[in-house]
């Protein structure tokens, strides 16, 4: 803590694949080299935001056919969902530094691939050492997976004791209890996302998400209406088909994996052994170190998830109507913020390999020019959210219930409208904690959450809602308040440890 980075023992990084013909003794050039820069957060960023939005169309496909059953299979089944990507984002949050360290450790392989092998570290001991990371990796997704997935059940049963009507909490039990035994495949995934990430081919994944988008659709068709063979089973066909696809999706994916050679000689899945060691040695330190740096990524991640899924429970004291408007806004906006995701994520890696080079002033612009970009994204969707609001949310909410259908889009109306604001602050806070990350920084995203959602987001929501009375939309307002002023904890922290007066720091 406190002392400067060292790189002695590992040896000086050659990041082969952050290419740096655009730095002149490690700075920006600027101009026509600085447009370098800006392809490279592109090329590593849109092919991650291009996996999480094929991931997020699996959800938005379940919350329209939800939609298509009736407003309660909407409100019940978008709270099981809620609560499932709270589960979900928090072990992701446990497994995202994996990504950091895999590439780390893979660019000192391909330096170290150049030189003597009887090196202090050689390449053989880096791709066990990568091989090690794959075992962790996959190790806490199997066990937070199984230990997730009881808890998404448990919480089932406690819904009536918050509030959640008769209509709600059945209908958001049974879609939970045939969500959970999809969150293990649903891991797994993202630990081969992390992987693909790390070593530097994260396209490989998208054309199979792609593809489960379909499959998707097609279960969700087959077994929520009834469809040849298949039964109509409603809102539990829709439940069933999301698992068979997370768990069809981690399949193909490790088929593919093992086939790629320049992937497969550093995947390991046995993650009760370890190369060149114990489960008792090194693998058990590589798990106590994820653990250290995952966990609080998984409380931050957590803090914010949190946030909505309690005040998704607010929404639903409201009512039907407003909790199934609440599910669809919600779904829309997690569109845009997908995008922010892969973007926080690009930007993480490129960051940290600009902080190994010692280059504050190079892991700066990285975090600058990613969120000038992603801003110029959500200014285009808000215009849409403002403009053609009833186009946008049409395809949600059925007309087969009129009079209730009305309601909700009255509701919805009045939301879209504010999530169009919230848009920029949302993907603004997530970006920076990607940032941080990049330059070894979980904690302050942590505090910057705890502070900004529940400190200040949450209550200013509960009193904007019911002293003040503005209900539904009052809860919104709070959220725009809490990631508003998460961001600005969040970018000041980044700002000050990219001074280009300070050293690189662990």
């Amino acid at each position: 803590m406190g002392t400067s980075y060292v790189i002695a023992r590992w040896g000086k990084p050659n990041f082969a694949k952050f290419n740096t013909s655009f730095m002149v003794e490690g700075k920006v050039v600027p101009g026509a080299t600085s447009q370098k820069l800006n392809r490279q957060i592109l090329a590593l960023s849109l092919p991650l935001a291009g996996t999480q939005l094929a991931n997020i169309a699996i959800s938005t496909t379940d919350t329209f056919m939800m939609g298509q059953l009736s407003l309660g299979a909407l409100a019940g089944g978008g709270l099981a969902v809620v609560w499932f990507n709270q589960i979900r984002t928090m072990a992701v949050g446990l497994l995202t530094p994996l990504g950091n360290r895999i590439a780390s450790a893979h660019s000192l392989y391909e330096s170290k691939s150049r030189e003597r092998a009887d090196s202090e570290l050689s390449a053989a001991t880096l791709q066990r050492e990568i091989r090690n990371l794959s075992r962790a990796g996959w190790l806490l997704a199997t066990v937070s997976g199984l230990v997730g997935a009881l808890v998404l059940m448990a919480i089932a049963y406690a819904l009536p004791f918050f509030g959640q009507s008769a209509e709600i909490s059945s209908a958001a039990t049974s879609m939970m209890w045939l969500l959970a035994p999809g969150l293990v495949p649903c891991l797994w995934f993202q630990v081969s996302r992390q992987f693909c990430v790390g070593l530097g081919k994260p396209k490989s994944l998208l054309h199979i998400t792609v593809a489960m988008i379909v499959v998707n659709a097609a279960l969700n068709y087959a077994l929520g209406f009834g469809f040849g063979p298949f039964p109509a089973l409603g809102l539990l066909g829709i439940g069933l088909s999301t698992t068979l696809v997370h768990l069809l999706s981690a399949l193909i994916y490790l088929r593919i994996t093992i086939r790629d050679p320049d992937l497969s000689t550093f995947l390991a899945l046995d993650f009760w052994s370890a190369d060149g060691d114990t489960m008792h040695g090194r693998l058990r330190h590589l798990v106590r170190t994820q653990l250290r740096l995952g966990l609080p990524v998984s409380a931050t991640y957590g803090a914010e998830a949190g946030m909505f899924s309690v005040l998704a429970m607010v929404m639903g004291s409201f009512g039907t109507e407003a909790l199934a408007a609440h599910n669809v806004v919600y779904q829309i906006t997690f569109i845009v913020f997908q995008i922010g995701v892969g973007f926080s994520h690009g930007s993480s890696i490129l960051v940290s390999r600009a902080w190994g080079l010692n280059d504050n002033s190079l892991a700066r612009q990285v975090g600058i020019r990613t969120q000038t970009m992603m801003a110029a994204i959500v200014a285009v969707a808000s215009v849409s959210f403002l403009c053609a609001p009833r186009l946008v949310l049409s395809p949600f909410i059925s007309s087969s219930e009129k009079s209730n259908a009305t309601e909700t889009l009255s509701i919805a109306l009045g939301l879209l409208a504010i999530g169009a604001v919230m848009e920029f602050v949302d993907t603004a806070q997530n970006i920076a904690i990607g940032l941080l990350r990049g330059i070894s920084d979980t904690t302050t995203g942590l505090k910057a959450s705890l502070t900004g959602y529940w400190i200040i987001g949450l209550p200013a929501a509960l009193i904007l809602a019911f002293p003040i009375g503005l209900g539904p939309h009052g809860v919104w307002w709070g959220l725009v308040i809490g990631l508003a002023s998460s961001s600005i904890i969040l970018w000041r922290a980044f700002l000050l440890a990219t001074r280009k007066d300070l050293t690189v720091k662990l």
